[in-house]
């Protein structure tokens, strides 16, 4: 017999921009070195803050120490002049650590 399915009691609202992040990163390898790079640190600047909400709405405090120095890297404002092979790496552990938070990360559901 089949009976109501349980209401969740988490969502994953991390996975979609940590993948998106992601994807970002990737896309801004071939941008390196232009002025289209610009582009790259908002998105990542922006998409790390709005996983640093989530994560804190779930309690794992943890991630921002992944999470916050990636929103200050990417930062467009005031842009840290990096470059060369450490900063390609950079983008290849920012992508990974997009990733797995996104996956990680669970935000407890709100009954109303």
């Amino acid at each position: 017999m089949m009976g109501t399915p349980a209401a969740p009691t988490f969502t994953r609202s991390a996975l979609a921009p940590g993948l998106l992040g992601a994807i970002v990163l990737l896309a801004g390898l071939a941008l390196l070195d232009s002025e289209s790079f610009i582009i790259i640190r908002y998105a990542v600047s922006i998409l790390a803050l709005i996983i640093c909400v989530f994560v804190i709405q779930a309690r794992s405090w943890y991630w921002l120490i992944g999470l916050v120095p990636m929103a200050v890297l990417w930062n467009p404002v005031v842009i840290l002049d990096l470059s060369g092979q450490g900063w390609v790496s950079a983008q290849f552990i920012a992508a990974i650590v997009f990733i797995v938070v996104g996956l990680r990360t669970k935000v407890p559901v709100r009954k109303e």
